[in-house]
């Protein structure tokens, strides 16, 4: 039996997709109701049936977005040495930040800018989603450390955090306009801080 008010050939990954993209470009705050359903080719029924309320459905947003669009966190975390790592994110990330087939910059920082009562709530949510990346990176540069990667009296949490700061930094100047060359030239200069031990280096 037909769920009512879902429209035949309703495809709810594709749908998701198109509300990924509304609130990437008009964050979580200036999406409205109607933006969402009208990208998502869905009624209000369909979206409530499917998704939930607005905040349940940014969140499958935002899930959907870190296991797609994000994948390249994961897979720099495979990279052999902790400079590979960092090197590695930082220059996807850069590449993610000024696809032409994406909007520019990061859901996940522009996605809930505004504060207070319901933004204030998903401003949390996407904290809390970028922090649980950074734990992701420092638990690997602290693997770094006890295998000797990284020099004696690294802090790799300290390390972790100043890898998000650039991260998001050059999300928001690629939001502002700033090109793919100079989110890279960013990241030239940033590497410089990356310690490592001399046969990292000389590798």
């Amino acid at each position: 039996m037909a769920v009512r008010g879902r429209p035949r050939g309703f495809d709810a990954d594709d749908a998701l997709d198109r509300a990924v993209e509304i609130f990437w470009r008009q964050g979580y705050e200036g999406a409205s109701l109607t933006d969402l359903t009208e990208a998502m080719g869905i009624n209000r029924t369909s979206m409530y049936a499917a998704f939930g309320n607005k905040e349940e459905l940014f969140h499958r947003a935002v899930a959907r977005y870190a296991e797609a669009d994000m994948a390249y966190a994961r897979e720099a975390l495979t990279e052999p040495t902790a400079y590979e790592v960092v090197e590695s994110f930082l220059r996807a990330n850069a590449d993610a930040l000024t696809r032409a087939d994406r909007p520019s910059g990061c859901l996940s920082v522009q996605g809930g800018l505004a504060e207070g009562g319901e933004s204030g709530r998903i401003a949390g949510f996407l904290a809390d989603s970028r922090l649980a990346g950074e734990h992701a990176l420092a638990r690997r540069l602290a693997r770094a450390a006890e295998e000797g990667d990284l020099p004696a009296g690294t802090d790799p949490d300290a390390l972790a955090r100043y890898v998000m700061v650039v991260s998001e930094g050059n999300a928001v100047h690629a939001a502002a306009g700033a090109t793919r060359a100079a989110l890279h030239a960013t990241v030239d200069i940033a590497l410089r801080a990356i310690p490592r031990t001399h046969a990292a280096a000389v590798t």
